[in-house]
């Protein structure tokens, strides 16, 4: 599903710095992001991931990454599903 917006980091240093914090930040918390309604979840996410829920991270320039949490008691694991410009994002979530 993930379109290949760029192949290393050398290609786009920016964009990898800003998931690389994303990345660093959701470790630390998980829930530092937005979450979507349950009702605004896409189907796509729901029939290919299964997911139950579905939250958002901002990233510089309208870019969107987007996840779903897991786990349990012991441990929460952040998944993340795509990132994106926001013109896609809105696509994505019919906006």
């Amino acid at each position: 599903m993930q379109k290949a917006y760029f192949k290393s980091k050398e290609e786009n240093p920016v964009l990898y710095k800003f998931l690389d914090r994303a990345t660093d930040d959701l470790k630390a918390n998980p829930e530092c992001g937005i979450e979507i309604p349950k009702r605004l979840i896409p189907k796509i996410y729901k029939q290919k991931y299964g997911i139950n829920n579905l939250w958002k991270y901002n990233l510089p320039d309208a870019w969107r990454l987007v996840y779903s949490i897991a786990g349990n008691e012991v441990e929460i694991i952040a998944i993340l599903l795509e990132w994106f410009p926001h013109k896609e994002y809105e696509r994505r979530f019919k906006y």
